[in-house]
């Protein structure tokens, strides 16, 4: 499965973004999807996921309330829809799929086979 994420950029604090993740594979819609990012000089973190059917959500406690996962199995797409952006939140953000996995979201890098190439977000002051 091959990941092809989009919708990067700079955006002013308190702005918005809406980041995509193109699946390559129609078996994209038994996968299990999140959002991972990295700073520069720190680990990458986990930010949301998302279970196969689209109805179970997981958030990073740093992101709740302001990011929001979702799941389009037709299109093999996720989205992260980012509002109220802070200069914290830039980072280089990569998708993940869990391929096949049925069960509840999960926050652990480990558990994803396969990661896009990210896209870079911008939030400055």
């Amino acid at each position: 499965v091959q990941l092809q994420a989009s919708g990067g950029g700079l955006v002013q604090a308190g702005g918005s973004l809406r980041l995509s993740c193109v699946a390559s594979e129609p078996t994209f819609r038994s996968s299990a999807m999140g959002w991972f990012r990295q700073a520069p000089g720190e680990p990458r973190e986990f930010v949301a996921a998302i279970n196969w059917t689209g109805r179970q959500t997981l958030y990073a406690d740093s992101v709740k309330g302001r990011f929001t996962i979702s799941k389009d199995n037709a299109k093999k797409t996720v989205h992260l829809q980012m509002n109220s952006l802070k200069p914290g939140d830039t980072a280089r953000y990569y998708c993940a799929a869990n391929h096949a996995y049925r069960g509840s979201p999960s926050s652990q890098r480990d558990e994803y086979d396969y990661w896009g190439q990210g896209t870079k977000v911008t939030v400055s002051s």
